[in-house]
Formats: structure tokens, sequence, C-alpha cells
């Protein structure tokens, strides 16, 4: 009974630190201009890889599964719409849809036993399906909720540090913006609402990969 009990709170602390750091890591982004968003991918996907590389160091090399490198893939693509969903909903809006489908979808797979994982019983059945569908129910009203972000933010309220003169020439205020900040009102918020669909639904599939393994390898070591 105490070495559950100490499960459960390493558990619980593990997920107050995991929600403190997910919920609050793209908030710095909010002070920079990232573009596209791209270039910021490619150094947020390298600085995850030498924090990996520095506790896979710490734990002796533990045994390496090729399968795994798709949890890797599926989180990167779902990864590359945080930037454009900032830049058209807001980094809370988007949090609030994106739990709620990571929630939904989490739940379904583990539940029935989606992508080839061992679906997990639970002791009360009709509780377990109400909080699912609160969930959905939460997630599409999310949807109506306005966000403050400006529908074009390549105005000309921002001055750039050096400026090349060019004789017989037109400023463009949008010059060097990303497609993002060029979409129309309509586009920001049907593209700011869909996307987090989309990475909710992959951020959640992120884990199946180590899951499928570690119910595979508890009965043949085949893999």
């Amino acid at each position: 009974m105490s070495n559950n009990r100490a499960e459960l709170d390493i558990g619980y602390l593990s997920s107050f630190i995991v929600i403190l750091l997910f919920g609050s890591n793209f908030a710095p982004l909010k002070r920079y201009d990232t573009g596209d968003g791209m270039f910021l991918q490619w150094v947020l996907c390298a600085a995850i890889w030498l924090v990996a590389l520095a506790v896979n160091l710490i734990l002796h090399c533990p045994r390496f599964w090729p399968f795994a490198i798709l949890e890797g893939y599926i989180w990167t693509t779902g990864n590359i719409a945080v930037v454009p969903v900032i830049k058209t909903i807001g980094l809370g809006l988007r949090i609030l849809i994106w739990g709620s489908f990571n929630a939904v979808t989490g739940w379904a797979s583990s539940r029935f036993g989606w992508f080839g994982m061992d679906a997990e019983d639970v002791s009360k059945p009709l509780l377990n399906y109400i909080r699912a569908g609160l969930s959905v129910v939460s997630a599409f009203i999310f949807l109506f909720i306005k966000s403050e972000i400006p529908c074009n933010t390549c105005a000309t309220d921002t001055t750039l540090l050096l400026t090349e003169h060019v004789i017989n020439s037109t400023p463009d205020p949008c010059a060097g913006s990303s497609w993002v900040d060029r979409l129309l009102a309509a586009h920001h918020r049907l593209l700011g609402c869909s996307l987090p669909v989309i990475s909710g639904t992959l951020y959640d599939s992120t884990f199946v990969p180590i899951i499928f393994i570690k119910d595979h390898d508890k009965r043949n070591d085949s893999i």
C-alpha cells in the first residue's frame, strides 16, 4: 500500500511539473517576432535533443528502440502549428482548444485500445463516459471564444532599425512578414481554431509508440 501511495504522489507531482512547464514554455514567444516558426522549430528541437542526450547519458545509455523515433516525428509535426496559432488566436485560447482535444483523444485511445495499445478497464464506466462527454462539449465551446489578436500584424506602427532607401519606390509595410500576417480576418479565425485541433490530436499520439512498445514487450521481445 505504501509503495502504491508513493507512486501516486510521484505521478501527481510529475503531472504538476509538466503542466507548469508545458503551459508556459511558449510564453517568451509573445515578445519576439518568430516569422513562420520554422527557425524556432529547429532551435526548439535541437534544445530538446540536447536535454534528451544528457538524460540518456545520466541513465547510462539504456536500450534504444528504433520504433520510438516515430514519437519525435509526431510531436514535431504537431508543434509546427504553434507559431501560426499564437499569431491568430493567442496563446491562452490555443492551450484551451489544444488541451481539450488532447484529453479527448488520449481518453479514447487508452479506453478503447487504439493503435495497437492495450485497452484500459475502468471501475465506473458511466462516470468515465460523462467526463469524456464534458470534455467534448468544452472543446467545442472554446471554439466560439473571441480573441483580441489583431488580424493584420504587419501594420505600419513598427519601425525598422535599418531601412534601405530606393528611388521611386513605395515602402511595403508588410515586407518581411510571414504568410500568417497576411491572412484575412476570416482565415485567421479558421486557421487558428483548426490547427490546435490537429496539433492536440498529434500531441496525444506522441506517446503511442512508447506505450505500444511497453505493452508488447510484456508479451514478447520481438520489437
